[in-house]
């Protein structure tokens, strides 16, 4: 059975991944096309975003049918190869489960329109003031009121994200069964893993106007989540132990954390927070320009080690996914110091305790997309945002400035696989543009180097197997206000591990507050790195320094 303390999961948006039809848009079968290059760098799971039909209002995450395959990215037939094939080479697949919402265009909710009072019920309807204003003022993720309004009806449904995508009501039984028979379905194909979409928004609490916000505070972490959660779990995936489930937690708490992937509380196996990836924002803000708070960065960090360990709970640790900038761009350096940087942010995840994540391309040291023009964007988000931000009066100019930092489709161009044109991904004119610096970084540029920032990826996915302190260690910050370097330590059964990261491109000395007689260099970003109690770092240096048990 695979252990997900010692598994590497990466995740891949396959619609930017490998075109394997020459149509412009990845799909499943660049994903098998890819295998080999995959194994090559050790994971162990495949996290698909989701590959359902739908009208990709959200690139996906607007699924109109659960337990088929969207003829844009292949067939059931494709998907079966990809699992066969990735099973062979000791790689499982995890599924992008989409239940806080269905698209407007699932059966369920064409039922609903209809006129069909059971289906009517899936779905979470309100009647509005009466001068004609939604139901309260609860604000959508994607800008704008998070309710819609049906004229046949004279009723209003929410709508947390894109109006084309209807938030479910899971205080109804039957959508709870529905949504199981969903889970069974693709545990029949096989599949070992689930990854739930913004699972923590599916109970709802008071309906109630937000005087003090947006309404998150209403519906997040609401009443019966946790009951759902359990529920779930006994119905579906927790009946194979095999099975590992990951939870993306949007604006939660910790305490929340605890149970949802607490290791006895039968919900989840672990969870994503978002919490580290706002340290650029303003409060809950992120359409704004400020540099990142680094100290507030290793604050949460390492709260939440220490936190989750002591309530034996289990974290999965990124920096990277489809809706996240690249982090080389956001906390690392472009230019000179790129390769160090990269290999440094890669230390700091891949040392922590938790399950690790890799984004496709981070191995490669993806960065920002650099767009320049509206034409270039194709997530929702941005594009809404960008009018948003221009109404409120801010220059155009002020605007590509936060979209080029904050927006989406930073990470959603193609995979730079190599200097060919559209960077290898296809032979056809790409659903978004390549970033052009696909010429100087791209895999085929790396695999076979030992010194790239995919070889340096590939040895922490090594490291984590094979040593015990990485996988099972307890965690203890050091140098807490140290205003550039973040470091801490772990031990297991006598062995202990000292990672040691400046985070920035000014050289810096370090006093280590642990004695580091007995320690070796496991790996560094440098060459030439020494072990000594006070140690003088290089621009983003970083180390993986080991002592055996005695």
């Amino acid at each position: 059975m695979f252990d997900f303390r010692k598994s590497v999961v990466y995740q891949c948006y396959f619609k930017s991944f490998f075109d394997s039809d020459g149509d412009g848009v990845g799909d499943l079968g660049g994903v098998t096309a890819k295998l080999d290059y995959l194994k090559a760098l050790g994971v162990d799971y495949i996290w698909l975003n989701p590959f359902f039909p739908s009208p990709q209002r959200d690139n996906g995450y607007d699924v109109a049918d659960y337990c088929a395959v969207d003829p844009r990215f292949g067939t059931m037939t494709d998907f079966e190869t990809l699992s066969r094939e990735a099973a062979k080479r000791g790689i499982r697949l995890m599924l992008d489960m989409v239940f806080n919402h269905t698209s407007t265009e699932h059966e369920w909710f064409q039922k609903a329109m209809a006129g069909d009072k059971d289906y009517e019920d899936f779905y979470i309807w309100r009647e509005g003031g009466s001068d004609g204003t939604p139901p309260n003022n609860w604000e959508s993720k994607f800008g704008g009121s998070a309710w819609q309004y049906v004229p046949e009806k004279g009723k209003w449904y929410l709508h947390l994200f894109d109006p084309t995508q209807a938030d479910l009501n899971w205080e109804n039984r039957r959508v709870r069964k529905e949504l199981q028979n969903v889970i069974r379905f693709w545990m029949d194909k096989g599949v070992k893993g689930f990854r739930f979409d913004v699972v923590n928004l599916i109970s709802k609490g008071s309906y109630e106007s937000d005087n003090e916000g947006d309404g998150r505070r209403f519906y997040t972490d609401g009443p019966r989540v946790h009951e759902f959660l359990h529920e779930l779990s006994a119905a579906t995936f927790g009946t194979d132990a095999e099975i590992i489930t990951v939870g993306e937690m949007s604006s939660t708490s910790m305490e929340n954390c605890f149970r949802y992937a607490g290791a006895d509380t039968g919900e989840l196996s672990m969870v994503f927070s978002f919490h580290h990836l706002k340290v650029d924002f303003v409060g809950n803000e992120k359409w704004v320009l400020v540099p990142f708070d680094f100290g507030k960065l290793k604050n949460i960090l390492f709260s939440w080690q220490t936190g989750m360990s002591e309530h034996n709970a289990w974290n999965a640790v990124f920096w990277c996914n489809h809706d996240q900038p690249r982090v080389v761009s956001r906390f690392g350096d472009e230019n000179e110091y790129w390769a160090q940087s990269a290999k440094m942010l890669g230390t700091v995840i891949h040392c922590l305790r938790g399950t690790p994540y890799v984004y496709q391309g981070e191995e490669i040291g993806m960065t920002n997309a650099g767009f320049t023009s509206l034409d270039q964007y194709r997530d929702v988000e941005s594009i809404n945002h960008y009018h948003i931000l221009r109404a409120r009066g801010l220059h155009e100019d002020s605007v590509y400035d936060i979209l080029r930092v904050h927006s989406r489709d930073n990470a959603r161009t193609p995979m730079q696989w190599d200097t060919s044109a559209h960077g290898g991904f296809t032979t056809a004119e790409p659903w978004l543009s390549v970033n052009p610096n696909h010429t100087r970084i791209n895999a085929a540029a790396q695999v076979d180097d030992p010194e790239s920032v995919f070889s340096y990826y590939r040895k922490l996915i090594a490291l984590r197997k094979q040593y015990d302190v990485i996988a099972y260690g307890d965690f203890a910050p050091l140098s807490e206000d140290h205003p550039s370097v973040l470091a801490y330590t772990r031990r297991f059964h006598g062995e202990q591990l000292v990672v040691v990261n400046n985070f920035y491109r000014t050289e810096v000395d370090w006093n280590c507050p642990i004695a580091l007689n007995g320690f070796t260099c496991l790996l560094s970003n440098y060459a030439n790195s020494s072990v000594q109690t006070k140690l003088h770092l290089r621009p983003y240096e970083s180390l993986i320094l080991y002592r055996a048990a005695k």
